[in-house]
């Protein structure tokens, strides 16, 4: 992501923090106001392989910074 945001950069002429709100808003906002880091997703992917999910069967989790409403 880091790569690809900074290409969008150099190609548009804007900072790297300019493009990431652009396409944060163009997403609609997100509303813990930041991407995910890596190490975030990481801690879920662990937890999911790890013996403590083992009767966890067809969940999507979504990790999006509350960008979609759900119940």
């Amino acid at each position: 992501m880091d790569a690809y945001l900074q290409s969008l950069a150099e190609t548009s002429g804007l900072s790297v923090e300019q493009v990431t709100q652009n396409l944060m808003d163009s997403l609609g906002g997100i509303p813990l106001g930041r991407m995910a880091l890596p190490e975030e997703i990481a801690e879920l992917v662990g937890f999911l392989v790890s013996p403590k999910a083992s009767y966890i069967t067809g969940v999507n989790y979504i990790i999006d910074g509350g960008s979609n409403p759900s119940l």
